[in-house]
C-alpha cells in the first residue's frame, strides 16, 4: 500500500513577505508586491518594461556574505526558504536518518544572473577573472545541491526543470520518493531569480509582459478585461513532505496531506497553451485519480492565472471539464495578482498558499480584478472568503506545454 504523504513544514520568501507568516498575512489582505525597477540598466537599455516583483526582503539582509558570494540569487532564496521550512517542521538533524532525507527542488531558468554576469566579466576583464564557482552556481540543480549539502540529505537530490510548472512537478517527484520508500522526508519546492535585462527584453519581445509601467501595483490583473501580460517575480517556496508514519512517530504538526499529483504535456505549442485546455484537463483528472477524490470534494483552486490575454482562459476551460458543474462552488484564487509570476518558483509558493488556505480555512485574495472577462466562468475570490474542509488544488503550466497539478486535503 502506498504511503500517505503529509506536509509538516512551510517556508517562503516572496515579493510580499520575507517569510511565511508575513507572506500569508499579505496574501489574505491583498497586497501587491510589484514595483518600479530602479536599476540603472532599465533606462540605459531603454527596456519597454520597467516593473517587476522583487523579493520583499533581499537575500543580502538574511544570508552571510560568504553565502551570497558562493550562490546565485536563486539558490540564495532557496536556502532562506528551506531553512524556514525545516525549522517550522520541527526537524532535528541529530535524530534524522540522513540516508532517508531527500531533496526535490526546482527552477525554471536557474542561475541566469551568474551566467550573464560571468559573460560580462569575461568580455571586459578576461578569462582569469571569471569565478571558478561560475558553473556550479549557474547550473539548474545548484539549489538542490546546496540544500542537500546544507541538510546532509543523502536519499537523493532531484531537480525538475519544466518552466513555470517546475516546482509543482518537484512536489510530484518528492511524493513518489516517499511513496516508493526511498525517503521518509523530502525538502521540496522551487526558486527563481531571473529579473534581468535579457529576460525582461525577451518576454517583452513576445508580448508576454505587462507594460503598465506607470501603475505597477495594478499591473498584474488575472481575469480582468484590461490584462496585458504577466509581471516577473522572484523568490522561493519550500514544503517539508513526510510520510505520515514518520510524522506521527515524531509527533509532528501536520498541515495537510499531499493527496494527489498530476502531470501531462500539451504537445501543442512551445509557448501558447492549448486553447481547449486538454493537457491541463488530463493533469487535473490524473491528480483526482491519484488522490482518490472527486470534483465534489474540491473547495478551492489556486489558479496558474498569469494575467496574459490568452493564457487565463484555457485554464478555466480545463477546470470546467474536470470538475463540471461543481466548479460553481469552488473558490478560485489568482495570487500572481499579488506576487507577480515567480516562474519556476511559482508553483511552490502557490502550494504554500494552498496548504495554508486549507489549514486556516481562508482563501487568499485576487486583486486588481475590476472588469471581469466574460469568458472567465469562475468564482474568483476578491474579498475575504471562508473555506470548508476538503481538497484544494494548485495548478502550474509552463512553456513547452508542461502541466502540473498538486492536490492537498485537510487532515
Amino acid at each position: 500500500m502506498a504511503k500517505t504523504v503529509v506536509v509538516t513544514g512551510l517556508g517562503a520568501t516572496t515579493p510580499i513577505g520575507g517569510d511565511v507568516p508575513t507572506t500569508w498575512a499579505a496574501a489574505l489582505k491583498g497586497t501587491s508586491g510589484v514595483r518600479s525597477l530602479t536599476e540603472d540598466w532599465v533606462e540605459e537599455l531603454a527596456l519597454p518594461v520597467s516593473i517587476a516583483a522583487r523579493a520583499a526582503v533581499p537575500a543580502a539582509d538574511v544570508l552571510k556574505k560568504s553565502e551570497l558570494k558562493r550562490n546565485d540569487p536563486s539558490t540564495q532564496f532557496a536556502l532562506i526558504s528551506a531553512r524556514e521550512a525545516f525549522t517550522d517542521a520541527g526537524l532535528d538533524e541529530a535524530e534524522l536518518d540522513h540516508d532517508r532525507l531527500g531533496v526535490s527542488y526546482a527552477t525554471g531558468i536557474g542561475g541566469v544572473n551568474t551566467l550573464l554576469d560571468a559573460w560580462d566579466t569575461l568580455r571586459e576583464k578576461g578569462p582569469r577573472r571569471v569565478m571558478p564557482m561560475t558553473v556550479p552556481m549557474l547550473m539548474p540543480n545548484a539549489a538542490a545541491g546546496a540544500l542537500s549539502l546544507e541538510f546532509k540529505a543523502r536519499a537523493a537530490a532531484r531537480t525538475a526543470v519544466s518552466a513555470c510548472a517546475s516546482s509543482t512537478e518537484s512536489l510530484a517527484v518528492a511524493q513518489q520518493m516517499i511513496r516508493s520508500g526511498q525517503a521518509d522526508v523530502v525538502i521540496a519546492g522551487g526558486c527563481e531569480a531571473a529579473i534581468h535585462p535579457i529576460t525582461i527584453a525577451s518576454f517583452a519581445s513576445m508580448q508576454a509582459l505587462s507594460r503598465r509601467n506607470d501603475d505597477p501595483e495594478h499591473a498584474s490583473r488575472p481575469y480582468d478585461l484590461d490584462r496585458d501580460g504577466f509581471v516577473m517575480g522572484e523568490g522561493a517556496g519550500t514544503l517539508i513532505l513526510e510520510s505520515e508514519e514518520h510524522a506521527l512517530a515524531r509527533g509532528a504538526r501536520i498541515y495537510a496531506e499531499l493527496a494527489g499529483t498530476g502531470i501531462s504535456a500539451d504537445a501543442y505549442h512551445i509557448t501558447a497553451p492549448d486553447a481547449e485546455g486538454l493537457g491541463a484537463t488530463r493533469a487535473l483528472r490524473s491528480a483526482m485519480a491519484d488522490g482518490g477524490f472527486e470534483a465534489a470534494d474540491v473547495v478551492h483552486v489556486n489558479a496558474h492565472a498569469t494575467s496574459t490575454p490568452v493564457g487565463d482562459i484555457p485554464e478555466g476551460v480545463a477546470l470546467r471539464a474536470a470538475f463540471g458543474s461543481h466548479l460553481d462552488s469552488v473558490a478560485v484564487s489568482a495570487t500572481k495578482s499579488q506576487t507577480g509570476h515567480l516562474l519556476g518558483g511559482a508553483g511552490a509558493v502557490e502550494a504554500v498558499f494552498t496548504v495554508l488556505a486549507l489549514h486556516d480555512h481562508q482563501a487568499p485574495l485576487t486583486i486588481n480584478l475590476e472588469n471581469k472577462d466574460p469568458q472567465v466562468d469562475l468564482d474568483v475570490v476578491t474579498s475575504a472568503r471562508t473555506l470548508k474542509s476538503g481538497v484544494a488544488v494548485s495548478n502550474s503550466f509552463g512553456f513547452g506545454g508542461h502541466n502540473a497539478v498538486a492536490a492537498f486535503r485537510n487532515r
